[in-house]
């Protein structure tokens, strides 16, 4: 079953058939859809916005999602109350892997649980697999070792506490004695435990794997994107759109009056429903603080997707990409001055899906429009294969 269109798209196209410039069948073959399908978004519009009887897909969404929150409520008060009850059973140091099993078992999500107890699933699940494995037994081992040499020297640090190990047959690196003696609080006596203070660092930039390469030999190997800004009498409107460099079409795209980090977490999160297998997949940009969210990092992480940044202000890193908004700059933006978000808006919209994906040739491409393009060359792929 095909994947359903972003809500952003089905109204950028409701949008343009409302204007009435063309006839709804050329509408639906200038974006690439359906006659059915576009007048079914008509109806489904109509319906939202009053003008015909029906049931509105936002009530029926909304109840739906009222009990989802109300069910999960209920699972979070059952964990707390559980746990509750769990660490208050005597005053000894305790685990709650065994608790999120028990839970499990009456049928609340591991999940759920975690969140709650501000757990990570993985560690849970190698748990379960393994309670007690060999690196258990050998850090107990050493920690053993390093406790006693620090009874016995309470002025070593972690480096003299490592040697005094090794002599007693437990070898360990620097950095995973410093990390078991911070844990149990074994310091120096002529030391003192440093407060690491301020706020906690963001995601680091991805490395740079394209290296001002933009080739790619098959669709959703390499997708570059970047933001654009234009004025109109209302503000002004920003564009993150995302091309493939395999057929320069724009796979994905969102528009919006806020430059933050959603408008690139819009653009790739429509940009992968309507590409779907995108594995592996390297999404390169520059170093805007968008791309380097928080949100955009899950996003990429949930689909698969490989990160990549060109360096701070070097616009060439992403020079495939700039091309494109110029092309833009030139036949859209540029052309008058805009009066309303709206109309910019449509205006952008219209240009990418009727005329740079199916009219616009390029000489790249063997004078055919990126659709053509693609449609060429995933047939003759699928058909050596």
């Amino acid at each position: 079953m095909p994947r359903p269109y972003p809500k952003e798209f089905r109204d950028d196209v409701v949008a343009v058939a409302r204007r009435g410039d063309a006839p709804i069948k050329q509408v639906a073959a200038d974006f690439g859809i359906a006659e059915s399908c576009l007048r079914n978004w008509l109806r489904d519009a109509d319906v939202e916005g009053g003008n015909r009887p029906g049931v509105p897909r936002t009530e029926s969404a909304e109840l739906r999602e009222a009990n989802r929150r109300i069910r999960l409520l209920e699972q979070e008060n059952e964990v707390l109350r559980r746990a509750a009850a769990y660490l208050s059973q005597a005053h000894l140091p305790k685990r709650l892997y065994p608790l999120v099993s028990e839970l499990a078992a009456d049928g609340i999500p591991v999940a759920v649980t975690c969140r709650v107890l501000k757990l990570s699933r993985q560690p849970y699940y190698r748990w379960l697999a393994a309670p007690v494995g060999a690196r258990e037994f050998d850090e107990a081992h050493l920690a053993n070792a390093l406790f006693d040499a620090h009874r016995d020297d309470p002025e070593f640090g972690y480096r003299l506490l490592a040697d005094e190990a090794a002599r007693a047959g437990h070898q360990a690196c620097d950095r995973r004695v410093w990390r078991i003696c911070a844990e149990n609080r074994w310091w120096s006596a002529f030391g003192k435990r440093r407060v690491r203070g301020g706020k906690k660092a963001g995601p680091p930039a991805h490395h740079d794997l394209v290296l001002r390469q933009f080739r790619a030999d098959a669709p959703n190997r390499l997708w570059l994107w970047d933001i654009t800004e234009h004025p109109t009498a209302e503000g002004k409107v920003y564009l993150c759109a995302i091309k493939d460099v395999f057929s320069n079409r724009i796979v994905g795209y969102s528009i919006s009056d806020r430059m933050t980090s959603r408008i690139a977490v819009n653009a790739l999160v429509s940009a992968v429903q309507r590409r779907q297998d995108v594995t592996g997949c390297v999404v390169h940009s520059d170093r805007g603080s968008q791309f380097r969210s928080r949100k955009v990092a899950r996003v990429l992480a949930l689909h698969d997707l490989v990160g990549s940044m060109g360096q701070v202000a070097s616009a060439g890193d992403n020079a495939a990409m700039e091309s494109f908004f110029s092309l833009l700059q030139n036949n859209v933006l540029n052309r008058r001055r805009w009066a309303t978000r709206e109309d910019l808006r449509i205006a952008i919209v219209t240009w990418i899906e009727r005329t740079y994906h199916r009219r616009r040739r390029q000489a790249r491409l063997g004078r055919l429009t990126p659709i053509e393009f693609e449609t060429i060359m995933t047939t003759q792929v699928a058909l050596a294969a």
